[in-house]
């Protein structure tokens, strides 16, 4: 598997239409080959940026994602949002450990 952490800093007033955007652009991943999660994080100390965790089981599965209609038309509304250009950094996973799901409402 391979986790990709891209840093995103956005134009000041333009988070709530970007944070729309990616949740529809994530959501589309779900069905996508070799998703298998991903994470969309806000600062603390910077309301103005966000860190995305996607990971997939191949570098290949993500690319394939980018021909993506959904990818696509959200790429075209994020860059209009973003105030610079994103850095991104490839890691490998050597253990991903996570609780069980609790669904929604369902006591812990």
């Amino acid at each position: 598997m391979i986790t990709i952490i891209t840093h995103v800093g956005l134009k000041k007033g333009a988070e709530p239409e970007w944070d729309m955007a990616m949740r529809e652009r994530l959501a589309s991943a779900r069905q996508r080959p070799g998703w298998v999660g991903g994470q969309l994080l806000i600062p603390l100390d910077g309301i103005d940026r966000r860190v995305i965790v996607g990971t997939w089981l191949t570098r290949a599965d993500w690319e394939a994602w980018h021909n993506d209609p959904t990818f696509q038309e959200t790429r075209r509304r994020l860059d209009g949002l973003e105030a610079e250009s994103s850095r991104h950094e490839w890691h490998e996973v050597i253990e991903d450990v996570r609780k069980p799901a609790t669904p929604l409402g369902a006591a812990a």
